[in-house]
């Protein structure tokens, strides 16, 4: 059961209610095509009494034209049946990966706590496409259960005691097989989360190559991965088990039930009790059972896997929002006033900070940790213990977090790119009017325009990695400084760039954001330099406000982590 009180068990009707047309339509020809199917070997037993053993040749050829038009209708029907099947499955699977990023990307947040990226991705694919597949395997199941109905009444119908072995046998069979699943869902369930954390680790190493290669870590990554992947490697083999472990035991006692029903049919014969055609009738519907008798294992291990992936959805959508929307309502227009009022929070203890329109204030906090409840708060990713974070005087507590990103933008150190153009990354959350231009020699991406092939139109690599480090960096600080927010959290944008770039970005923020609030926290002199004021946060406290030079004059410990 999901934290919101969602559950794997709804997850999975909704996916199926949501296609019920597809699933009855594909549902309606499957049965029908089923029953088609039962019919052709009692034809084929009438034919047996009623023309070959009366020698009529006039009654055979009707009879196999009767059947080839029979066969025509079973291909339309399993045609367009199974259409409609996988069309059920997909969409549904489509709307859940919609649903799921969604929830991820949900401005509330809360969704990717303790969840790594790779393992969000694996939840958001492979679990939706099992739990969507789901719907084929009801359509192949009110499939197979026709079939078997069907075969059951023209078993009675030649004797009693053969429909009564297949009325009674049946749901023994599929009792059994239910028993039977149960290790299997538990196994796949934890096959799913160590793939998933596989995935993630992978996606991680993957994200951080060329730091790993700086520091000469890969060996230890690779160990880290390998012995992850082994885990998942063996809970997938569990899995593969007992799956096996499980179709086998069912065919066979399906076999077995199977051989039972010709048995009984035989004795019949024997006894003078049905004609020829009706054991042929008997012996064929035996073994045309076999088929929709053999599709209860896999659809048990389908539903079984479904319900095991669901749970890991409902998870995921039920979870937690980090922070809720309050009551109150943005100001309009948004002039970009920002407040701390002795905001405690994580590491943060008492914190006042304050900036206006036209004003660049600097934030230096040694402690990455300060910076990051900082920037936590300022986004409301997080709420204050105690305290407030105000914007034009209103506490931003009480507000919708989809609101507050149209107001206030944090642009964090490790902003990602996206697959793309250089331009639509740039413009991605920019205004219609932007000067993508001005943004662009603002950051130095202009720059790195030039040092492509086809200038802003040349194609960027997912998360930027066509890029250097430093450029990737000056592209990101290009996209915020596009989206001319009231109020721009700048977090270290410059760590990755040569001097003489870093003081051309220092002043093309300071003369870009001249009538916009403008916060950056960093360590970085130069964009210090430009400032209005520094505010230095030690030990989660405020310990001094004052002008860049003033602090380097007289902190020692300021100048320490600004100038070593």
């Amino acid at each position: 059961m999901g934290a919101g009180g969602l559950s794997g068990r709804d997850v999975l009707r909704r996916a199926i209610r949501g296609q019920r047309r597809d699933v009855a339509l594909g549902s309606v020809l499957g049965a029908g095509h089923q029953a088609g199917e039962a019919l052709v070997p009692v034809v084929i037993g009438y034919v047996i009494d009623r023309a070959v053993s009366r020698g009529d040749g006039g009654q055979l050829l009707l009879w196999i034209a009767a059947l080839a038009v029979a066969y025509l209708g079973l291909s339309f029907s399993f045609r367009f049946g199974a259409r409609a099947g996988e069309r059920a499955s997909e969409v549904a699977a489509h709307e859940l990966r919609t649903e799921v990023v969604e929830r991820i990307l949900d401005p509330a947040g809360g969704a990717d706590d303790g969840r790594l990226p790779g393992a969000l991705t694996n939840i958001a694919t492979e679990d939706a496409r099992r739990v969507g597949a789901v719907n084929m395997a009801l359509v192949l199941g009110i499939s197979a259960l026709t079939a078997l109905f069907v075969g059951a009444l023209f078993l009675l119908r030649i004797s009693v005691l053969l429909g009564l072995v297949v009325l009674l046998g049946t749901p023994l069979l599929l009792w059994l097989g239910h028993l039977l699943s149960k290790p299997l869902e538990r196994r796949s369930e934890a096959e799913q989360e160590r793939a998933a954390h596989a995935s993630g680790i992978a996606a991680d190493l993957v994200a951080g190559l060329r730091v790993l290669k700086g520091i000469g870590a890969e060996s230890a990554a690779v160990a880290r991965y390998r012995r992850t992947s082994r885990d998942s490697l063996t809970a997938t083999l569990r899995a593969a088990r007992a799956q096996a472990w499980q179709n086998g035991v069912v065919l066979t006692l399906t076999g077995v039930f199977i051989a039972l029903v010709v048995l009984v049919g035989g004795r019949l014969a024997a006894q003078g009790d049905i004609s020829l055609g009706e054991l042929v009738s008997a012996v064929g519907l035996a073994l045309f059972l076999l088929g929709p008798l053999s599709e209860f294992p896999w659809l048990n291990s389908e539903y079984a896997q479904a319900r095991a992936s669901a749970a890991r959805i409902a998870d995921v959508l039920a979870a937690p929002p980090a922070v809720l929307p309050g009551p109150g309502r943005m100001p309009r227009p948004v002039e970009g006033h920002i407040r701390l009022r002795r905001v405690s929070y994580r590491t943060l203890i008492d914190v006042e900070l304050e900036a206006g329109p036209g004003e660049v204030i600097g934030v230096v906090a040694p402690d990455a940790a300060d910076a990051e409840a900082l920037l936590r708060c300022l986004s409301r990713r997080s709420d204050p213990e105690s305290g407030s974070v105000e914007l034009d005087g209103v506490d931003l507590a009480t507000l919708d977090p989809a609101d507050i990103r149209t107001a206030v933008l944090v642009a964090e150190h490790d902003a990602d790119l996206f697959e793309g153009t250089l331009a639509d990354n740039i413009s991605a959350a920019a205004p219609p009017s932007a000067d993508i231009g001005r943004a662009m020699a603002a950051s130095g991406a202009d720059e790195v325009a030039l040092t492509l092939p086809h200038g802003v139109a040349s194609t960027v690599t997912e998360r930027g990695r066509s890029l250097s480090g430093g450029q990737r960096q000056r592209v990101a600080l290009a996209r915020a400084l596009a989206a001319d927010p009231p109020v721009l959290v700048v977090h270290d944008p410059a760590t990755a760039v040569d001097a003489v770039t870093e003081a051309r970005i220092a002043a093309g923020i300071r003369d870009t954001r001249r009538e916009r609030t403008t916060v950056l926290v960093t360590t970085s002199p130069a964009l210090l330099a430009v400032t209005d004021r520094v505010v230095l946060v030690e030990g989660g406290r405020v310990t001094d406000t004052a002008g860049h030079a003033d602090l380097v004059h007289r902190r020692a410990n300021y100048r320490t982590a600004v100038l070593s």
